[in-house]
């Protein structure tokens, strides 16, 4: 059986699924279409069609889409390529060559997490389609050209801070992944600490230690995250007054949605949507 030094896939299927995971190899995830919420370490934003992100070894992530994929809705699906590699794909020689010393480094840069954007976003995406089809030394040439336009590239923003989250292991995987599925199918609602603590079988106290462990955030803390980037995407649909969007994403009233909201992006709901609209 052929083998390949990495993989490079093209899915077009009706979600992205909701496993939170993590893998040794880095991934290169082009999203060509669909719109939600993705988290990344202790990172929790919007995504949407035409994003490109890198992930480096053992990043924890999953892309949730918006609820409407969940319905469905024959129209409504994803699109994505997705690469995987392990750092040492290519053979353990070539990140100690003097020539390649920029790898390693986007090695390190992508442990945080990297949202490409620009000429570099279009360049990668044209040599990814040009990856499913090509065989043999090609295939190789290819990611080398990958790995050296992201190397070299400042057009990019880290997600993460890199270290910021618990290796877990495969039943506090499971675990935390319950949590985070109940938490965006019922956001909307006031769910109490005892309610997502028996979801873990857990005390309460045992849960707000077991979380902010896995997490580096409280469970609260990270309840008002889901909530405000739900926020930000009626709002940059723009098709809802803010009060309707307060009410709509969990918020029990208007100050408290603004104080949340200011705190998590660093502005007023009017001025996100500004600023997104005049971008």
């Amino acid at each position: 059986m052929l083998q390949s030094s990495f993989s490079i896939r093209h899915d077009i299927k009706p979600d992205f699924g909701n496993v939170w995971h993590y893998h040794p190899e880095l991934e290169l995830h082009y999203n060509i279409k669909g719109e939600g919420v993705r988290f990344v370490g202790d990172n929790i934003s919007n995504f949407e069609a035409d994003e490109m992100i890198l992930l480096g070894e053992n990043l924890p992530h999953t892309w949730r889409c918006k609820e409407e994929y969940f319905q469905q809705h024959p129209e409504l699906n994803v699109e994505a390529l997705v690469v995987h590699f392990l750092p040492d794909c290519l053979g353990k020689y070539l990140l100690n060559l003097p020539e390649a010393y920029l790898i390693p480094k986007l090695f390190e840069k992508a442990k945080s997490g990297m949202v490409i954007y620009g000429e570099t976003k279009e360049k990668i995406a044209m040599l990814m389609r040009d990856a499913l089809q090509a065989v043999n030394l090609e295939k190789i040439i290819i990611l080398l050209n990958i790995l050296k336009t992201l190397a070299e590239t400042d057009e990019y923003k880290l997600i993460t801070n890199k270290n910021t989250f618990y290796q877990s292991n495969e039943s506090e995987t499971i675990r935390i992944n319950k949590i985070y599925n109940y938490t965006l199918a019922n956001y909307k609602k006031d769910i109490g600490l005892e309610e997502v603590a028996s979801l873990s079988n857990l005390s309460i106290t045992s849960f707000c230690r077991y979380f902010k462990l896995m997490t580096k955030k409280t469970y609260y803390d990270f309840l008002i995250e889901i909530r405000v980037s739900h926020a930000c995407r009626f709002l940059i649909e723009n098709k809802l007054p803010t009060e309707m969007i307060c009410f709509n994403c969990g918020f029990n009233n208007v100050s408290n949605f603004y104080r949340h909201f200011k705190k998590v992006t660093g502005m007023t709901p009017l001025d996100y949507k500004r600023k997104y609209l005049n971008n």
